[in-house]
Protein backbone atom coordinates (compact mmCIF):
# COMPACT_ATOMS: atom_id res chain seq x y z
CA UNK A 1 0.00 0.00 0.00
CA UNK A 2 1.43 3.47 -0.95
CA UNK A 3 1.22 6.62 1.04
CA UNK A 4 -0.39 9.61 -0.17
CA UNK A 5 1.31 12.51 -0.48
CA UNK A 6 -0.15 15.70 0.82
CA UNK A 7 1.01 19.15 0.49
CA UNK A 8 0.95 21.16 3.95
CA UNK A 9 1.86 24.69 4.53
CA UNK A 10 3.77 24.66 7.41
CA UNK A 11 4.44 28.57 7.57
CA UNK A 12 2.10 31.27 6.72
CA UNK A 13 3.93 34.77 5.48
CA UNK A 14 2.63 36.08 8.86
CA UNK A 15 4.09 32.86 11.06
CA UNK A 16 7.58 33.80 9.40
CA UNK A 17 7.69 37.40 10.10
CA UNK A 18 6.72 36.39 14.01
CA UNK A 19 9.39 33.92 13.56
CA UNK A 20 11.78 36.09 12.56
CA UNK A 21 10.89 38.84 14.84
CA UNK A 22 10.95 36.72 17.88
CA UNK A 23 14.92 36.09 16.70
CA UNK A 24 15.48 39.63 16.39
CA UNK A 25 14.02 40.37 20.36
CA UNK A 26 16.36 37.61 21.42
CA UNK A 27 19.31 38.66 19.68
CA UNK A 28 18.36 42.34 21.10
CA UNK A 29 19.40 41.06 23.99
CA UNK A 30 22.16 39.39 23.62
CA UNK A 31 23.85 42.89 22.26
CA UNK A 32 22.09 44.59 25.58
CA UNK A 33 23.68 41.97 27.27
CA UNK A 34 27.44 43.09 26.37
CA UNK A 35 29.10 45.68 28.27
CA UNK A 36 29.88 48.52 26.05
CA UNK A 37 33.41 48.18 25.07
CA UNK A 38 33.05 44.01 24.92
CA UNK A 39 30.59 44.49 22.29
CA UNK A 40 32.92 46.36 20.49
CA UNK A 41 36.00 45.10 20.92
CA UNK A 42 35.99 41.45 22.34
CA UNK A 43 36.68 38.15 19.98
CA UNK A 44 37.72 34.87 20.33
CA UNK A 45 39.78 32.44 17.83
CA UNK A 46 39.63 35.13 14.95
CA UNK A 47 36.04 35.75 14.98
CA UNK A 48 34.50 39.66 14.72
CA UNK A 49 33.22 41.52 17.90
CA UNK A 50 29.37 40.82 18.27
CA UNK A 51 28.95 44.67 17.37
CA UNK A 52 30.26 43.69 13.92
CA UNK A 53 27.97 40.74 13.41
CA UNK A 54 24.73 42.48 14.52
CA UNK A 55 25.56 45.11 12.25
CA UNK A 56 25.84 42.27 9.42
CA UNK A 57 22.15 41.49 10.50
CA UNK A 58 20.96 45.19 9.96
CA UNK A 59 23.06 45.51 6.47
CA UNK A 60 21.21 42.60 5.25
CA UNK A 61 17.79 42.34 6.74
CA UNK A 62 15.59 44.93 4.93
CA UNK A 63 17.79 44.51 1.44
CA UNK A 64 16.36 41.31 1.30
CA UNK A 65 12.81 41.78 2.41
CA UNK A 66 13.02 44.90 -0.26
CA UNK A 67 14.53 42.00 -3.05
CA UNK A 68 12.31 39.47 -2.23
CA UNK A 69 9.47 41.91 -2.54
CA UNK A 70 10.02 43.70 -5.80
CA UNK A 71 13.04 41.01 -7.28
CA UNK A 72 15.15 44.19 -7.69
CA UNK A 73 18.75 44.01 -5.94
CA UNK A 74 20.20 46.72 -4.41
CA UNK A 75 24.30 46.18 -4.35
CA UNK A 76 25.07 44.74 -0.65
CA UNK A 77 27.78 47.05 -1.24
CA UNK A 78 26.03 49.98 -0.70
CA UNK A 79 24.77 48.58 2.93
CA UNK A 80 28.68 47.58 3.65
CA UNK A 81 29.50 51.51 3.45
CA UNK A 82 26.75 52.20 6.00
CA UNK A 83 28.31 54.09 8.95
CA UNK A 84 28.74 51.75 11.49
CA UNK A 85 27.21 52.93 15.11
CA UNK A 86 29.99 53.38 17.70
CA UNK A 87 28.14 52.91 20.63
CA UNK A 88 25.83 49.96 22.12
CA UNK A 89 23.06 52.97 22.31
CA UNK A 90 23.59 53.82 18.50
CA UNK A 91 23.51 50.25 17.87
CA UNK A 92 20.40 49.07 19.45
CA UNK A 93 18.47 52.24 18.15
CA UNK A 94 19.74 51.13 14.52
CA UNK A 95 18.13 47.92 15.28
CA UNK A 96 15.13 49.00 16.72
CA UNK A 97 14.29 51.20 14.11
CA UNK A 98 15.03 48.09 11.66
CA UNK A 99 12.97 46.11 13.12
CA UNK A 100 10.01 48.22 12.58
CA UNK A 101 11.05 48.93 8.98
CA UNK A 102 10.56 44.98 8.62
CA UNK A 103 7.39 44.86 10.39
CA UNK A 104 6.34 47.67 7.71
CA UNK A 105 7.76 45.82 4.27
CA UNK A 106 7.30 42.28 5.06
CA UNK A 107 3.74 42.14 4.34
CA UNK A 108 3.90 44.11 1.39
CA UNK A 109 5.58 40.82 0.04
CA UNK A 110 3.56 39.45 -2.62
CA UNK A 111 2.70 35.89 -1.67
CA UNK A 112 4.44 34.58 -5.15
CA UNK A 113 7.31 36.30 -4.45
CA UNK A 114 8.36 33.74 -1.63
CA UNK A 115 8.65 30.97 -4.39
CA UNK A 116 10.31 32.92 -7.28
CA UNK A 117 13.81 32.26 -7.49
CA UNK A 118 16.29 35.32 -8.14
CA UNK A 119 19.88 35.99 -7.86
CA UNK A 120 19.89 37.86 -4.67
CA UNK A 121 22.59 40.34 -4.59
CA UNK A 122 23.72 38.90 -7.52
CA UNK A 123 25.72 36.04 -5.22
CA UNK A 124 23.01 33.58 -4.83
CA UNK A 125 20.46 31.80 -6.45
CA UNK A 126 17.19 30.83 -4.24
CA UNK A 127 13.39 30.95 -3.67
CA UNK A 128 12.44 33.99 -2.00
CA UNK A 129 11.66 32.38 0.97
CA UNK A 130 15.10 30.60 0.97
CA UNK A 131 16.87 33.64 1.00
CA UNK A 132 15.14 34.79 4.11
CA UNK A 133 15.42 31.79 5.72
CA UNK A 134 19.44 32.55 5.17
CA UNK A 135 18.95 35.97 7.28
CA UNK A 136 17.24 34.01 9.84
CA UNK A 137 19.38 31.72 10.19
CA UNK A 138 22.74 33.64 9.28
CA UNK A 139 21.62 35.43 12.61
CA UNK A 140 21.04 32.43 15.05
CA UNK A 141 24.54 31.12 13.53
CA UNK A 142 26.23 34.88 14.85
CA UNK A 143 24.58 34.89 17.90
CA UNK A 144 25.17 31.59 18.62
CA UNK A 145 29.10 33.64 18.70
CA UNK A 146 27.33 36.00 20.76
CA UNK A 147 26.78 33.20 23.51
CA UNK A 148 30.31 31.64 23.49
CA UNK A 149 31.48 35.47 23.81
CA UNK A 150 29.24 36.47 26.99
CA UNK A 151 29.77 33.26 28.75
CA UNK A 152 33.84 33.77 28.01
CA UNK A 153 33.11 37.31 29.41
CA UNK A 154 31.64 35.65 32.44
CA UNK A 155 28.06 36.93 31.49
CA UNK A 156 25.19 34.41 31.44
CA UNK A 157 23.69 35.07 28.45
CA UNK A 158 19.71 35.45 28.35
CA UNK A 159 17.61 32.41 27.42
CA UNK A 160 17.77 30.88 23.97
CA UNK A 161 14.44 29.59 24.26
CA UNK A 162 13.14 32.83 25.35
CA UNK A 163 11.95 35.07 21.75
CA UNK A 164 9.22 37.34 23.03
Amino acid sequence: MMAETVAVNVVTAEGLLKQWQGHRRLTRRVIDAFPEEALFKFSLGGMRPFADMAFEFIRMAVPIVDGVSTGKWEDLGVNHDRQKPTTKEELLQLWDAQTAELDEKFPRIPPHRFEEVDKAFGMWEAPGIATIQYAIDNEIHHRGQGYVYLRALGIEPPPFWERE
